[in-house]
């Protein structure tokens, strides 16, 4: 380019003003970059200096620095326009991006590689997000700015607002096709270049034809649309109206337009459900049982309130958003799927078969590399603390170290004098004047801590030098700021295993350490109790005149330990011996050709690594002067230590590639600076591959300040092996090394192969030199036994040499791994005895025996037996330009274990002024590019507020806490995007079901199926036990009641208890009998009610209800029980009502006053139609009238009442139960709970359908037993009362629901003392039975019972029981008989509808509880609901039911007999075909187990799985909706209760979020995780909603459909929606 043979600096000023504005108005967008060059050519041709051209320094050509001119841009004052434009763009340096990572030729790659993906934009819909949840605070000015990325660690610079940071120019030799992306996005933000819809995805104006959704919501939602997604029209001229919705995204997705235009199915307008009261709400009213496996229709079906079925097209934003997540998720994906593994009963994933198209390794056996010998020089000292003795008598005014304040002025200055008598009278005082006269605290050979600051060398030097005189072994680690830092309890780790119980530190930092309250230091989590030592001088004692220091020659005893942070975040101590110490020091004198006198900068960290070993120790052993540039300096003056070696002339810098691209950014403020007379510029981290870019940088920079080419020397180091490798200072003149251009496909297979047919995934790696004097070095295989790698095969470098490590101190396991690795070769034979240490850096030996490094261990991604590097990934992110995103350029990589593999996770820090959609922009061009480039799916990509990553003590992050505070839900993303749909590809193939037919193998003889029992089992026999003759006389309930009324009238049925426990009612049988009589007559008077018509009961639970039961049947009406609607929300509630007595054709309402205004109401007439309710009879005040007769049924088949029930899928169904029906049951309850007269049981229940209404209102009547009703409601006021209840009426049998256990169990749970203070005991609870049409809830009634057995409740008391629609009671656990009994069974296996029992904590084990014992006079079989064949023992399939007390049918308007056949009276297809069943709709299995019935026989237990009607088929296997709720509720604190169900093959889960709104961002990935690795699925939509959200119905059951409607009709109101890619 024209500035290398340009001095920009001689140029008249105003040239330079003009380049500088030029530079202005390419940054701000103004000009193309095209126009830049040319007029830049023009502007320097005429002091264009021709001479013969440098030879660039690569086979590639050189990058040029982020800014090539502008670096001697003009003086502020230069134009108006440059002012008024600087200050328009300083407040955007904040975002200047970490250029340890920059590369031009990168960024390049990355455009280019974006730019292929440009024309297809990116289809991701964008999460929605409510605008309430974050407000983002702004980042505190207060604190200083922070801090560089991932895995460094040491902030950015703050700069001073007037510092503008250039804007990156491109290299016109390099430019990628798609310069416009430089252009736009380093552009100002109200640039209107034309592409920048491209890269930011700006919404465009929606077209005005856009279609109204035709189904009005109930209420509007109260936030808008975050996001409205752009259209534009795209060869469809004619689509339907659903797909002029859907974006322009789909241009690219590969699908005719013709298969978007179908809506998507199944939306309601049904209202959003209440968050107060629970409620019975129906989704779709179709009033019959819909055939098992039926799907639900593409189109929705709904009510229009007078039962007519209306279909509804379907468009809202959330189908919309799912349209796009299922276009995206069919397009083809990037890497080829292998064959994964076929599925068998034991479904572990396969090592997926090894492509062999992967390059391999070809060249032969490395052979070990030798470093030049480690030369014997005469005056080298026996030991470094002999050396330190030398100075101190001979030069002892020659200084030593020269510190700086935080301003950058050098404040003192240590000579070689004062460190030596410091460092003795500290050793004196360390061994002597610790402790009383007698006694000594530190011996040889103890461990001390050295606790100083960063900005306090002169301290530091004192008392490490002091610590080896005293030879006493110190341990430097970082000042702990507060109990909270990151890492704290590890370093307390470090300290306990080295046994340190003293700490030394100065007087200032012991003052700044936390306190306690009464003033002492704080004992920080994990640490060993300390005794803290101030080393000030004045705190020393002088030694006396005859006290000398023991300096022995260098042996093999530990000098020094030095942390060490590994990948997950343990700190391990390096121990180095003396030997070792002093051996490491002498060979980088040799290889650094120190000499005595000269001067060297040190920016690193005194206390370990470079910092130590150059700045410290080899500087004493050569009589170095140190300049020690503290990183607070740093930070205010990021020239500082440029400064520096121009002041003092030093021959030698240790610095950071961030310290080289601080100085660039910073350096136009200096003209006259000089560093010309270093001879090294040792770059610390020069082993990162990104390094290249930013030694090239600097050196194009500073060039013209007398800076050599041939003095930057990157080294590579680690702890354990100390220095690996340094280049050399080259002769002046001689060529540079050249560069390698590796292609990253080769590295992620761990080989070699120079890059060359895409130029996008390339990787420039710079040597680091040769290898140590006195070393040998191998490369082996970084994973199994170290056996040497091939000459092209990247592998881990080992090092032998007397100048490393020598153990992690305490930890012997661990050390022999690490310190003592013999290589083996191919055949894994030894090469020989000496022992190796691992370096963990990777990397190959190139020509000329030159070290090339790669990667490190701890930065290793194995991703599907593929290797990426964490900064490479880092540097791709970083190469999306993030301007306009990422704070600082603070991007943290690492890979979590989901599924048998690890996945990639990247989370940046979001800037505060950051828009929602520039941070999801830039989120998806960042999938894409590290796609494009690395070849690798990414799993999450989070962005959090700026400043809120964990830090390192040097302020980078700190990554294994980041991984775990993301593994924990506790990094509060405000954004975040999960692609498992891309990445996880080694999932189980589909299960493909085999056809159904009944086959050969499935003959029968006798009970066996095919060699096994046949799974049935029955209850006790019915008929035989009680006196025909009293069955006979009440084949009618009404006739048992007017019997108990006429022989025992003064016996109390039924009390009814208010929330504070006392009877509000009660009613005796001949009370119940006369109320009976009054509303008979008063449905045949005011009613003019006919025989056999239906009358709808309206009642809250209690004993008017009861009462018009038998007044209806007294009547001789058939009754119909509703639950009443909820005065407080209409809306929701009393559409059910109106569909249920539409359907029922019900000719009249038996209400109370109360219910009946409500129904009359305003507030009704705007959800119902009011005008059209038939006639409402309220029952308060009756006259005394009685019916002229009772109505007697001529036959027991007549139809006693109709139950209706509105199922967990959504579905109203109403079946009906004869008079026989009726007191079969009523027997068989009778007899399985041995009810009497004399007996009391309490009930706290809803009493409108199931087995709730036949325990309330029938069970009493026929049995003569009493009945404690407590409505549920009133435990809301008061939670106690159930309980209570049992305690004072000493009951012995009560029946709850689910609802009202989880109630107890929540809210009493913590106050069980208190119950028992107040005098409450369970003990004379013999049973407590749940009653549910569900799975029991094992660990509900687990809980339960652990929680209340403080207070006197059996541990055997709580049992469930079962029934379905079409048997209302199948099970209920009675007094007799075995208790109920527990199974696992395999998860795996009954996904495939089988049944494998496994032991208790097997992995993927699940407990099912026995749903009670089977009811007298009910057989049970299980059936294949496919082939309708009985299955045997233990096998899964649907539960068929015949009794005597099965519904009749479905009560139907349309009378659909095949239905009524199908679900009621159907036969098997072989076996027994006489015998009609009942179908439940239930899955389940029967299992003989080892517990003996009263007869003596072995028990037959029978197990509910789930609903049919309920199961998810995913990927053809069979799940339960609450096996995966189960697993979400457990992945995060904050989930209170979840729910799933499928949209179009896409799994939704709804999570309540009980925590606060920032937690919400944290469940997403965590459900993800959880249901991957637990159901082998992948979730697409994750819905997070506030408590109370998910319906749930009066039996506590979740309303998955109807929540599904909802969220499809949008009026969830979500907290927020991740659309998982």
């Amino acid at each position: 380019m024209a500035d290398r043979r340009v001095d920009l600096s001689a140029l008249p000023k105003e040239v330079r003003d003009q380049l500088a504005e030029l530079d202005l108005e390419l940054s701000e967008g103004d000009i193309t970059q095209k126009g830049y060059e040319k007029k830049r050519t023009k502007l320097l041709a005429p002091y264009i200096i021709q001479t013969p051209v440098e030879p660039p320094r690569q086979n590639d050509v050189q990058p040029p620095a982020p800014s090539s001119s502008s670096s001697h841009g003009p003086p502020p004052s230069s134009s108006s326009r440059y002012r008024e434009r600087r200050s328009r763009r300083t407040h955007r340096s904040g975002g200047t991006r970490d250029d340890r990572y920059r590369s031009d030729i990168h960024s390049e790659a990355v455009q280019a590689a974006l730019a292929k993906h440009k024309e297809e934009k990116m289809a991701l819909p964008m999460p929605t997000k409510r605008r309430s949840t974050y407000v983002q605070s702004p980042v505190v000015t207060r604190t200083p700015p922070d801090s560089s990325s991932g895995s460094e660690d040491e902030t950015s610079v703050r700069r001073q607002s007037s510092v503008v940071p250039p804007p990156p120019t491109v290299n016109p030799n390099l430019q990628s096709p798609d310069s416009w992306i430089n252009s736009t996005v380093q552009g100002s933000s109200t640039s209107s270049s034309a592409s920048s819809t491209l890269s930011h995805g700006e919404a465009r104006p929606q077209p005005q034809s856009q279609p109204k959704p035709q189904p009005q919501p109930q209420y509007k939602p109260q936030y808008q649309p975050l996001y409205q997604p752009p259209y534009q029209p795209q060869h469809q001229p004619q689509s339907s109206a659903h797909t002029a919705a859907v974006t322009d995204m789909l241009a690219h997705s590969r699908i005719a337009p013709s298969e978007n235009s179908t809506p998507p199915p199944d939306v309601t307008a049904v209202a959003p459900p209440s968050r107060g009261p629970r409620v019975d709400l129906t989704s779709n009213p179709v009033v019959r049982g819909m055939s098992r496996g039926q799907s639900r229709s593409s189109m929705m079906e709904t009510a229009d309130g007078r039962g007519n079925i209306q279909r509804v097209p379907v468009n809202s934003r959330v189908s919309t958003k799912i349209q796009q997540l299922l276009n995206t998720l069919k397009r083809p994906k990037r890497p080829p799927l292998s064959e994964f593994f076929t599925d068998d009963a034991e479904e572990i994933v396969e090592v997926p078969q090894p492509d062999p198209n992967i390059p391999k390794p070809e060249g032969r056996q490395i052979i070990p590399v030798k470093g030049e010998p480690l030369g014997v020089v005469s005056n080298w000292p026996p030991a470094l603390q002999a050396a330190l003795a030398r100075w101190g008598a001979t030069q002892g005014k020659s200084p030593a170290l020269t510190a700086l304040d935080i301003t950058g002025k050098p404040f003192c200055t240590l000579t070689y004098g004062k460190l030596w008598s410091r460092s003795v009278k500290l050793a004196y005082t360390l061994l002597n004047k610790l402790g009383t006269k007698n006694e000594q605290i530190l011996k040889p050979g103890d461990k001390v801590a050295l606790v100083y600051p960063n900005s306090d060398p002169g301290m530091f030097w004192v008392a490490f030098y002091g610590c080896l005189l005293a030879e006493v072994i110190p341990v430097p680690i970082e000042v702990p700021l507060s109990r909270k830092d990151v890492g704290i309890s590890q370093v307390g780790f470090l300290l306990g295993s080295c046994g340190v119980g003293l700490a030394l530190t100065s007087e200032i930092c012991l003052k700044g350490l936390p306190k306690t309250p009464t003033g002492e230091i704080l004992q920080f989590k994990g640490w060993p109790r300390l005794k803290w030592v101030v080393t000030d001088s004045k705190y020393l004692t002088k030694p006396s005149k005859d006290w000398q220091p023991h300096i022995p020659t260098a042996n093999t005893d530990p000098a020094y330990i030095e942390y060490k942070a590994s990948k997950d975040g343990t700190v391990v101590g390096v121990a180095v011996s003396k030997v070792a110490m002093l051996t490491h020091c002498q060979a980088l004198t040799q290889a650094c050709n120190y000499c005595e006198g000269e001067t060297l900068v040190n920016v690193l960290d005194f206390k370990k690594d470079i910092g130590l070993w150059h700045g410290v120790l080899t500087a004493v052993m050569n009589r170095i002067h140190t300049i020690s540039v503290p990183y607070a300096v740093m930070k205010a003056c990021p020239l500082s230590w440029v400064q520096r070696v121009h002041n003092h002339k030093a021959r030698i810098a240790l610095v950071k590639c961030r310290d080289l691209h601080w100085a660039m950014m910073a350096h136009r403020e200096q003209r006259d600076t000089s560093l010309a007379s270093l001879r090294m510029l040792i770059v610390a981290d020069g082993a990162n591959p990104w390094s290249v870019s930013s030694c090239d940088a600097f050196l194009n920079v500073f060039q013209s300040h007398g800076l050599k080419p041939e003095v930057i020397c990157p080294c590579a180091t680690s702890p354990e092996a100390m220095t690996v490798a340094i280049r050399r200072p080259g002769v002046p003149g001689t060529p540079l090394p050249a560069r390698a251009i590796l292609s990253m496909g080769g590295l992620s297979h761990g080989v070699i192969r120079v890059n060359t047919e895409d130029k996008n995934s390339a990787l420039t790696v710079q040597d680091v030199g040769h290898v140590m004097p006195g070393a040998l070095m191998c490369i082996v295989k970084p994973d199994g036994p170290p056996q040497l790698c091939k000459t092209d095969e990247i592998g881990e470098i080992i090092i032998n040499s007397r100048a490393g490590g020598n153990m992690y101190y305490g930890l012997p396991g661990v050390t022999k791994n690490t310190f003592e690795v013999i290589p083996v070769n191919a055949n894994g034979v030894p090469i020989g005895e000496i022992p190796f240490v691992r370096s963990g850096l990777l990397g190959f030996v190139g020509p000329g025996s030159l070290i090339f490094v790669v990667g490190k261990i701890e930065g290793l991604l194995m991703v599907s037996g593929r290797r990426h590097n964490a900064d490479d990934l880092v540097a791709t992110a970083l190469a999306v330009e993030p301007v306009k995103t990422v704070y600082r350029g603070r991007i943290a990589v690492f890979s979590i274990t989901v599924f048998y593999d690890e996945r990639v996770v990247i989370v940046a820090e979001q800037r505060p002024d950051a828009s929602e959609e520039d941070s999801f922009q830039w989120m998806s061009r960042v999938l894409q590019a590290i796609d494009s480039i690395h070849q690798v799916g990414l799993y999450c990509l989070a962005l959090v507020p700026a400043n809120t990553l964990p830090k390192t003590p040097l302020g980078g992050i700190h990554i294994s806490d980041t991984k775990q505070f993301f593994l924990d839900g506790n990094l509060h993303p405000c954004n975040i995007l999960m692609c498992p749909h891309t990445c996880v590809t080694n999932l189980p193939k589909p299960r493909q079901k085999q056809p159904v037919g009944v086959g050969p193998a499935s003959v029968m003889v006798g009970n066996l199926v095919a060699g096994k029992r046949i799974a049935q089992a029955a209850g006790r026999d019915l008929g035989m036990i009680e006196d025909q003759d009293l069955v006979r006389k009440h084949q009618y309930l009404t006739e048992a009641l007017q019997w108990r009324a006429q022989t025992d009238a003064d016996h109390v049925l039924f009390v009814l208890l208010n929330a504070k426990g006392v009877p509000v009612s009660t009613a005796t049988c001949v009370q119940l009998h006369k109320r009976a009589e009054k509303i008979a007559a008063a449905l045949t008077e005011k009613g003019s009610i006919n025989t056999g018509e239906n009358v709808v009961l309206l009642y809250p639970p209690g004993i008017d209800l009861i009462a018009a039961f038998y007044g209806c049947l007294y009547a001789g009406c058939v009754p119909v029980n509703v639950r009443p609607p909820h005065p407080q929300n209409l809306a929701a509630t009393l559409p059910t009502v109106r569909m249920i007595i539409d359907v029922s054709k019900a000719a009249c309402i038996l209400t109370t006053q109360n219910l009946m205004r409500t129904l009359r109401s305003k507030e009704a007439a705007a959800s119902v139609n009011i005008k059209t309710w038939p006639t409402i009879i309220d029952t308060d005040d009756l006259p005394r009238r009685r019916p002229p007769q009772i109505y007697k049924p001529p036959t027991a088949e007549m139809i006693a009442y109709l139950d209706f029930s509105v199922s967990t899928t959504g579905m109203l169904t109403g079946v009906k139960v004869s008079h026989a029906a009726v007191s079969a049951l009523c027997r068989s309850i009778k007899l399985q709970c041995e009810l009497y007269s004399s007996r009391q049981i309490a009930i706290c229940l809803d009493p409108y359908c199931g087995l709730g209404f036949v325990l309330w209102c029938l069970a009493s009547v026929y049995s003569g037993h009493q009945s404690v009703l407590i409505p549920p409601f009133e435990l809301e006021s008061c939670l106690s009362l159930w309980l209570s209840t049992l305690s004072q009426y000493r009951i012995r049998d009560t029946f709850c629901s689910y609802s009202v256990m989880e109630l107890c169990t929540k809210g009493l749970g913590t106050q069980t003392e208190l119950l028992k203070a107040r005098g409450v005991s369970l003990s004379c609870v013999r049973s407590c039975v749940v009653i549910a049409e569900e799975r029991p809830r094992l660990s509900l009634s687990y809980s339960f019972s652990k929680l209340f057995k403080d207070i006197g409740l059996s541990s055997r008391a709580v049992s469930t029981a079962f029934g379905s629609r079409v048997n209302l009671a199948i099970c209920l656990q009675g007094t007799t008989g075995p208790d109920p009994c527990t199974v696992y069974v395999d998860m795996k296996s009954l996904r495939h509808d089988r049944v494998r029992v496994v032991e208790r904590g097997a992995p993927q084990s699940l407990p099912l509880m026995e749903s009670g014992k089977i009811l007298p006079g009910v057989r049970v079989i299980i059936v294949n609901p496919e082939t309708r064949g009985p299955l045997g023992d233990s096998h899964l399939g649907e539960i068929w039911v015949n009794s005597p007390h099965n519904a009749s049918g479905y009560y139907t308007i349309y009378g659909e007999e095949s239905l009524q056949a199908n679900h009621f009276n159907t036969k098997l297809s072989f076996g027994d075909p006489q015998t009609l069943w009942a179908r439940t709709g239930y899955l389940g299995f029967v299992k003989r187990t080892e517990l003996l019935e009263a007869n003596g026989d072995r028990h037959d237990a029978l197990f509910v799985v789930g609903s049919l009607d309920e199961t998810l088929e995913l990927r053809g296997l069979r799940y339960h909706p609450i096996d995966i709720e189960t697993s979400v509720s457990r992945a995060h604190r904050s989930i209170a209760e979840s729910a799933v169900f499928t949209w179009t093959n896409l799994l939704v889960v709804v999570s309540e979020l009980c925590g606060s709104e920032q937690d919400a961002l944290d469940l997403v990935p965590l459900i993800t995780n959880v249901v991957l690795e637990e159901h082998h699925l992948i979730v697409g939509v994750v819905v997070i909603v506030d408590p109370g959200v998910i319906p749930i119905n009066s039996r506590g059951e979740k309303q998955r459909m109807h929540l599904r409607d909802s969220f499809l009709a949008d009026q969830l109101d979500p907290i927020y929606v991740a659309y998982n890619m």
